[in-house]
């Protein structure tokens, strides 16, 4: 689910307004050659919904898409954000839309993914739902009280064994992905730790700076700059890959051998209704690719600790298969049901 970014992104980020502009400066030759785009284009507004509140990646990453769009298609572009129930009401209006490719849904793990296993009055399928693209994904983070004295998940591991129940963890809320990024921890290592969850990020980093809570599972922001300044102490990032503005902090695969096939991210995303026509569906999946072939969402990419992770609507559709079966696994073990609300 989403994590907010730091305030010196969101100033950098968040205003439509320069988002829009800056992108409408550009032509659409100059962002792909017209020839290796498919001939379809709106003829109306397009609406692209971001299931979460203005402010965090999934919306920052539906403004970079609409202000792409419009310069690309000579089409207005207008994001509307629709948060609540975890991500699954603007999920849910998506799906109720018209398939004529005019209103895009950007999605993440919450309402794509961990939502059709946790909630039991969630009122969509995920076949109701075309996936088009990933556009990025971003690792979580885990991290511990210096005063702990533990620096690596190796150390973690050890300080279980010997002290089982003696720690808790800290996260931004049941279900959420860093809950799950512990309770998957756990599950591998067949160790025990008190999950207390927070709601939202904010308050979860701070009980961890506190020292009321010993480890923390969060999102890579808030929490890098913190494992940065030494405030907390760095374990490891959850991707299969170290992250460039992390790199000395280590993978969970790299820490254990039975962490060896762990790969957990914040993934930001686009879908359509399904029932989109193949024309609709090659000219979006085309466009996320020119958009993020552009130097300088690159360089926001970057900015975000991300990668950019474009796929073909086939790819990226057993990309979210094995996602939800793999979150299903990990909320099946941990007994977690919920209702939305």
């Amino acid at each position: 689910m989403p994590n907010k970014l730091p305030k010196k992104l969101e100033t950098k980020f968040l205003s439509r307004r320069q988002v829009l502009t800056g992108a409408a400066g550009l032509s659409a030759a100059a962002i792909l050659p017209r020839s290796s785009l498919a001939d379809w284009k709106p003829t109306e507004t397009v609406r692209i919904i971001v299931p979460a509140a203005a402010g965090g990646s999934t919306d920052v990453m539906g403004r970079l898409l609409a202000a792409h769009l419009q310069t690309a298609w000579g089409q207005s572009a207008v994001v509307e954000n629709r948060s609540g129930g975890g991500g699954t009401i603007g999920t849910a209006e998506v799906v109720r839309a018209k398939p004529d490719g005019q209103t895009i849904l950007v999605g993440n793990p919450g309402p794509n993914a961990i939502a059709y296993s946790i909630f039991k009055n969630l009122t969509y399928k995920p076949d109701q739902l075309q996936p088009v693209s990933n556009m990025i994904r971003i690792p979580n983070i885990v991290s511990a009280h210096p005063k702990t004295g533990i620096k690596s998940i190796a150390e973690l591991i050890a300080y279980l064994k010997a002290n089982p129940d003696k720690l808790s963890y800290a996260s931004s809320g049941v279900g959420q992905s860093p809950h799950l990024t512990g309770a998957w921890f756990l599950q591998l290592t067949g160790l025990k730790m008190t999950h207390i969850p927070f709601r939202g990020a904010g308050p979860a980093l701070q009980a961890a700076l506190a020292g009321d809570i010993q480890i923390l599972f969060d999102n890579l922001y808030p929490s890098l700059p913190q494992v940065q300044n030494g405030t907390l102490t760095g374990l490891c990032v959850t991707t299969p890959e170290r992250s460039d503005l992390a790199k000395d902090l280590p993978t969970m695969r790299e820490s254990a051998p039975e962490l060896a096939n762990f790969d957990v991210s914040s993934w930001f995303s686009v879908f359509l209704p399904k029932g989109v026509q193949p024309a609709v569906l090659e000219a979006l999946n085309l466009q996320v690719k020119a958009m993020l072939e552009r130097d300088d969402i690159k360089k926001n990419i970057a900015a975000m600790g991300a990668r950019a992770d474009y796929s073909t609507p086939e790819q990226f559709s057993a990309f979210v298969d094995a996602e939800t079966k793999k979150f299903a696994g990990i909320i099946q073990k941990e007994g977690l049901q919920m209702d939305v609300q």
